[in-house]
């Protein structure tokens, strides 16, 4: 019997041993994972009211650490840049808006809202000015960078740096998928209209995150499946068609935005895929014409890049950043 109970007494402190131990050990790895550099933080899905209209967008990261203001292209969202929101919120300030008609922010009807590149701009100033973000580097890609150029050349004090990854300012740099959208500027007609709608199908939408990668298993379908469920709202196409005819209006600003970029000299991060069909490579070798230092790096993959590169070209943001902030 004493053996049994002495048997028993030893089972019981092996058992409250066990237990123990592993609380030591999660308390020691919580501290380790505390003040491990890189760690992920969360990301806060918020909206703004802006001149009446809901601005859905994507926050992480200190608010007094430097700002990156992340501005998608077409067809997407702040959603193209959840990478970038989960990897750099450590040491960044995140902030990525949807513009009104795109993503999670209202999408008014066209009789209340000019859909134009100018008014989606001062749509965004305004929300900058209404979060009190007064300097900051953007990240720009596709539609990005005619609203970020605006955003610079509005208020050229307020940029800290530009990151640019795909987000075009040169006429050498638009590609043969312009082919179709030139042919609206040219003859805005009922025939040239229907000549683009391809675009929007499922089809199209995924040929523009697939088109030109190495290994398509990279690119995360809900990017595409998300933009065809916000292109199959009523009018989505009509007001995204406006946006296509008034693009040729940013070719007009593009000396603008080259005389800013000469006469700013801002510090430019380039993470270009190189075989993007809407900007190639040559649109990012334009800015070496303007820009006397330049972060260049050039990826072997299509127009959106962050999707099979994006730990490559995060990594590289976060050292461009870092010299900055010296």
């Amino acid at each position: 019997m004493k053996n049994i109970i002495l048997s028993l007494s030893i089972v019981l402190l092996l058992i409250s041993c066990k237990q123990e131990t592993p609380l030591v050990t999660d308390t020691a790895t919580s501290a380790t994972l505390s003040s491990t550099p890189h760690q992920e933080t969360s990301v806060a899905y918020k909206t703004l009211e802006v001149n009446g209209i809901n601005i859905a967008y994507r926050e992480a990261g200190n608010v007094n650490n430097p700002t990156i203001v992340l501005l998608h292209g077409f067809p997407a969202s702040s959603y193209q840049y959840r990478k970038v929101l989960s990897q750099l919120s450590d040491e960044y300030h995140l902030i990525a808006p949807d513009y009104p008609g795109f993503g999670n922010s209202d999408f008014p009807e066209s009789e209340t809202f000019d859909y134009t590149f100018d008014n989606i701009a001062t749509v965004v100033d305004s929300f900058l000015e209404k979060k009190g973000i007064n300097s900051y580097a953007i990240m720009i890609q596709d539609y990005g960078a005619p609203i970020g150029f605006r955003l610079a050349t509005a208020h050229p004090e307020r940029i800290t740096a530009i990151i640019n990854q795909n987000g075009n300012a040169y006429e050498e740099g638009l590609g043969e998928a312009w082919a179709g959208i030139r042919a609206l500027w040219e003859n805005r007609t009922e025939e040239t209209e229907d000549a683009l709608l391809p675009a929007f199908t499922l089809e199209g939408l995924k040929w523009q995150y697939t088109h030109g990668v190495r290994d398509v298993e990279t690119v995360d379908p809900d990017s595409y499946n998300l933009d065809y469920l916000r292109l199959s709202r009523p009018n989505a196409h009509a007001v995204n068609i406006d946006l296509f005819y008034d693009y040729q209006n940013n070719i007009k600003l593009y000396p603008q935005w080259q005389q800013y970029l000469r006469d700013n000299q801002p510090p430019l991060l380039i993470v270009w895929g190189k075989n993007d069909a809407f900007f190639p490579e040559s649109g990012a070798q334009a800015f070496k014409k303007d820009v006397k230092t330049i972060d260049y790096n050039v990826y072997d993959t299509g127009h959106f890049a962050l999707e099979e590169d994006g730990n490559a070209i995060i990594k590289k943001i976060r050292e461009f950043m870092k010299n900055q902030n010296k």
